[in-house]
């Protein structure tokens, strides 16, 4: 328990500070920050399944369409939400991203009743009516949707289902994930080339290669801490511990990028806070009621 719950943590302690590493990366457009993402990731994850020598799962998924086209959509979702949040972040927006992470479980709850017919409790219709008048409220204030962090949520809560359901593990499956996106990452790192604008190549300083390279295992890590907390510690905890990232994110914002919070912002994103601490106080209190 307490070796799962050092696991999740440092997880989510690695996701809190992506801010910092993708900022170091902000002369960089988003599209070509995400294309290394996407090749280094793919690199350090064959390193790590061939010395695991985990291979054998490969050809039982090429074999199996269903499968197939299910990693194709959730790798493409992926895709999505890297690139929304890199540019969130080299484009001042760290506070808008975070919220779209604080959102998210509401999100899964929705696509749970939409794609999956699930029956959702009194309870959980209150938390998302609450969360949907603090988004109506930063709509209202902002003077248009906060779409950085609609995206966000929509795309890593599709993302999420896609995953619940899916035939691999984590490793695996950010592997053959990684893989199917490594042609349009290199197709485009190509053209980059070809036209003298990989930065990669092009740059003077050792610091940036390094950083870019360094994105296989900023990727990898965390993910792999992760799945080894969730196996080993129950959903509530797991679902208590994931809002380090957004909270520590959002703080980035504040205090480090210096991004505008006014009080009105901040009354939106309590309206939200509100409507989670429903949602986990009426989870809490049906698993008490159904032991």
């Amino acid at each position: 328990m307490n070796t799962g719950i050092l696991y999740a943590v440092l997880a989510f302690l690695c996701w809190g500070l992506f801010p910092l590493y993708f900022h170091a990366l902000g002369t960089m457009p988003a599209m070509e920050i995400l294309a290394h993402r996407m090749l280094w990731s793919l690199v350090f994850l064959l390193i790590v399944l061939l010395l695991r020598r985990q291979w054998s799962w490969l050809g039982a998924v090429l074999r199996q369409p269903k499968v197939l086209a299910s990693f194709i959509a959730s790798s493409l979702l992926l895709s999505a939400n890297w690139f929304v949040y890199i540019w969130a972040v080299n484009n001042g927006h760290v506070i808008d991203a975070s919220l779209g992470y604080f959102i998210n479980p509401l999100f899964n709850v929705l696509l749970g009743l939409l794609v999956l017919k699930e029956t959702l409790r009194r309870g959980q219709w209150l938390a998302i009516g609450v969360a949907a008048s603090g988004v109506l409220w930063l709509t209202w204030q902002a003077g248009q949707l906060p779409w950085i962090a609609l995206l966000l949520g929509i795309s890593f809560g599709g993302y999420g289902l896609l995953r619940k359901t899916a035939a691999l593990a984590a490793l695996e499956g950010l592997s053959f994930e990684t893989l199917l996106l490594f042609p349009l990452a290199a197709g485009y790192v190509i053209w980059l080339t070809l036209h003298g604008a990989n930065t990669f190549l092009n740059t003077d300083s050792s610091a940036m290669r390094w950083l870019l390279a360094a994105a296989g295992p900023i990727t990898a890590i965390p993910l792999l801490l992760f799945a080894a907390g969730a196996r080993r510690i129950p959903l509530s905890v797991l679902g208590m511990l994931q809002y380090i990232s957004p909270t520590m994110q959002m703080l980035l914002g504040m205090f480090v990028f210096h991004e505008a919070f006014s009080s009105e912002r901040l009354a939106g994103f309590c309206v939200i806070w509100s409507a989670l601490a429903l949602y986990m106080a009426e989870g809490w209190w049906a698993s008490r009621r159904a032991a």
